[in-house]
């Protein structure tokens, strides 16, 4: 499976972006997929995890109410939308996608395959 992320860039505190992922190659029945961040100097956090059906979906606090996780399965895409960006939201995201899976997932252990990151930078 390849993760073709997208979307990121140079914005103003304030100002909104979209990320986007489309996955591509090997189809499975199901997946669960996800985003996760790396600021600078800083380990890998989770943001946030969309089921299957987009039914469910799981925000880490520091984005919930501010980011919108969604996904389209006849494109095989994830979205993430974001809104009142902060400096603090400054890192590059990465997309990834759990095989076989139906739920949510926090931990990046738990996915198989990830993007390359798309860089989300955030100015004052």
């Amino acid at each position: 499976v390849q993760l073709q992320a997208s979307g990121g860039g140079l914005v103003q505190a304030g100002d909104s972006l979209r990320l986007s992922c489309a996955a591509s190659g090997r189809t499975f029945s199901s997946y669960a997929m996800g985003w996760f961040r790396q600021a600078p100097g800083k380990e890998r956090e989770f943001v946030a995890s969309i089921s299957w059906n987009g039914g469910s979906t799981y925000y880490a606090d520091s984005v919930k109410g501010r980011f919108t996780i969604s996904r389209d399965n006849a494109k095989n895409t994830v979205y993430l939308q974001m809104i009142s960006l902060k400096p603090e939201d400054t890192a590059v995201y990465y997309c990834a996608f759990r095989a076989g899976s139906s739920g949510w997932y926090l931990r990046s252990d738990e996915y198989h395959y990830w993007g390359q990151g798309t860089l989300v930078t955030v100015s004052s």
